[in-house]
């Protein structure tokens, strides 16, 4: 499971990237969120404060949950605790150029990945190409009598 840094992955992408001007938190999520369905795998991602008014662009993420660290806490002391209850910090990801946040993860043994290179390893899925896995059809070849099929609507007679 990814635990993710909001703000944080969100800067991030404003330095590397040209035409993320237009990312804002809401769609950020969504990408997100269709990364995670690829690799299968879940996530929870945490902002500062306690968000919009209406949150209603978060709703039906299917594998990122949103989360809002609240008026009294920081978004990093959120992830600082998730970590610090984690009963399997092995099975969590950190990702936050944070060096607080990644020093966390390493003290429980939990990997932590830098913001700039979640959202690379993000780009890099999400441009590749679905494979199509050819039909069994393909290889096998035509019955006996779909060829005498195809001989008749073409008017080949045999």
């Amino acid at each position: 499971m990814f635990i993710i840094d909001g703000y944080n992955l969100l800067h991030s992408i404003l330095k590397v990237s040209e035409d993320s001007e237009s990312i804002g938190d809401v769609q950020l999520c969504w990408i997100v969120d269709r990364y995670l369905k690829l690799v299968g795998d879940k996530g929870q991602i945490i902002f500062d404060g306690i968000g919009p008014p209406d949150k209603s662009g978060f709703e039906n993420i299917g594998n990122l949950e949103v989360l809002f660290s609240g008026r009294n806490k920081d978004a990093d002391t959120v992830i600082e605790d998730k970590v610090r209850a984690s009963t399997a910090p092995k099975r969590l990801t950190i990702v936050s150029s944070d060096r607080r946040l990644r020093r966390a993860a390493q003290a429980r043994k939990a990997p932590a990945i830098k913001s700039e290179d979640f959202w690379n390893n993000i780009q890099k899925r999400l441009r590749r190409k679905k494979t199509r896995k050819e039909p069994a059809e393909k290889r096998r070849g035509l019955t006996e009598s779909e060829t005498k099929q195809w001989l008749k609507i073409f008017g080949i007679e045999q």
